[in-house]
């Protein structure tokens, strides 16, 4: 394990990182929406360096050639959001149990992306797929708790909002259930929930991590007629993935999120498909010099862990790509919120005792986005819906990330954050929905 370190360009070393211990949480309570946190709190990246995490059990392998979830939970320390709080409230956060969230809520990821009004709004009608290995027996009542936390309707089997499918469709027959996969799961679900209240959401279940049955829960999410689907999963790339594009991600009119990877600078696949829009991962933090009332950089904590990215060796480069450095297709397009140290608060119950966990890695991102196009509406049939933010390039609807890198590369923006288009952050974060629509 690594402790966090400081986002700096000097800083490369690796450093031990407690074992587990329960996460420390929020001292007041927020009920309902919550209460968007815009006080001027230094939350930063390199002011959080006190937390601890670990990844998630899913992000080991269990067989050769298996694909890994993206995501860390946090094991101690003040996030930013204790922070914002402790500096908005003047009452310093207590590290306690699982009793009460400690990060990011629902109404603070719309407020630093801009889609408070599109969420009261938008997503009716409208269904994302979440796509991950593994049953977790629990996950709609974990979802159910979350949303009735933070006063979201009610999202159940009973009255169609939710459902939950295996591969192959059975809503019966389902994989054998997993504790780490079901903590991606609660994740996943808690994300998509917290950007579109209004959506349906499916759970596909695939048999196991391996590419076969992740492609076939894939295929099965857009059989069953989701617009939007939600991959927080990754691995090396390698020559087969071009078979793997057009067996399992080439689906037009569909918008497919793909996590970018959590190990630093490196390309992976299914993020490095062309069919795909590959989402990266930032620091969120609260600031009271900027309009937004937020700020973000690349999320970058070792030499090993940050968000992904690269030029990839296998994928053609997409048409409306056109950065110069890379001669195949680039990762990443866009990105949101995966440093642990600004993480966000899931409920989860299957495996690890009952209660609010903090998570990070670029599985937060990847829901995220996937949210956002659903509150933008049904993509153009015969689209990809990747090249959407393209045509919003440079504008207002993007927040242009300009700090920050995830390791060393010869092409500096491969690994670095510029103005304009780099690596790390795509074109940058949501601004409102205008980026991700038709």
């Amino acid at each position: 394990m690594r402790t966090t370190t400081p986002n700096s360009p000097h800083t490369h070393g690796r450093w031990r990182r407690t074992g587990s211990v329960v996460i420390a949480t929020a001292a007041l309570v927020f009920t309902g929406l919550g209460t968007a946190v815009q006080a001027d709190a230094a939350a930063s990246a390199t002011t959080s360096t006190k937390v601890t995490y670990a990844a998630t059990p899913c992000a080991t392998p269990k067989h050769t050639g298996d694909l890994t979830c993206k995501s860390y939970r946090v094991t101690g320390g003040l996030t930013a959001f204790q922070k914002a709080q402790a500096a908005k409230t003047g009452i310093t956060p207590k590290a306690a149990d699982a009793s009460t969230p400690s990060g990011y809520s629902p109404t603070n990821l719309r407020s630093a992306y801009g889609l408070t009004s599109a969420a009261a709004s938008n997503g009716s009608g409208e269904t994302i797929a979440i796509v991950d290995a593994y049953n977790d027996p629990n996950a709609e009542a974990d979802l159910a708790t979350y949303r009735s936390y933070y006063g979201l309707s009610a999202c159940t089997t009973a009255n169609g909002c939710f459902k939950k499918v295996s591969q192959t469709g059975s809503t019966t027959s389902l994989p054998s259930s997993d504790a780490g996969w079901s903590e991606e799961i609660s994740l996943d679900l808690d994300m998509a929930s917290a950007i579109c209240p209004l959506c349906n959401i499916t759970l596909v279940e695939a048999t196991s991590a391996s590419y076969a049955n992740l492609g076939t829960a894939e295929n099965e999410a857009v059989t069953l007629g989701a617009k939007f689907v939600s991959n927080s999963y990754g691995g090396s790339e390698s020559s087969s993935q071009t078979t793997y594009d057009t067996s399992y991600y080439k689906h037009a009119g569909v918008a497919i999120t793909v996590s970018s990877g959590d190990s630093a600078y490196g390309a992976e696949y299914p993020a490095t498909s062309q069919y795909v829009t590959a989402v990266g991962g930032t620091a969120l933090s609260t600031s009271s010099s900027t309009t937004r009332g937020w700020t973000e950089s690349v999320w970058r904590t070792s030499s090993t862990e940050g968000t992904g990215s690269g030029c990839s060796s296998y994928d053609a480069k997409p048409t409306w790509q056109t950065d110069t450095g890379c001669t195949k297709r680039m990762e990443s397009d866009v990105s949101a919120v995966a440093d642990p140290a600004t993480g966000v608060s899931v409920y989860d119950s299957y495996g690890v005792t009952a209660g609010w966990y903090t998570f990070g890695g670029t599985s937060v991102s990847a829901p995220i986005i996937a949210g956002v196009y659903a509150l933008a509406g049904t993509p153009a049939s015969g689209t990809y819906p990747a090249q959407y933010p393209y045509d919003y390039a440079g504008t207002s609807s993007l927040n242009d990330v300009t700090s920050g890198y995830n390791g060393s590369c010869s092409t500096a923006y491969f690994c670095t954050a510029e103005t304009g288009y780099d690596g790390p952050t795509g074109w940058g974060t949501p601004e409102g929905i205008s980026a991700f629509a038709n």
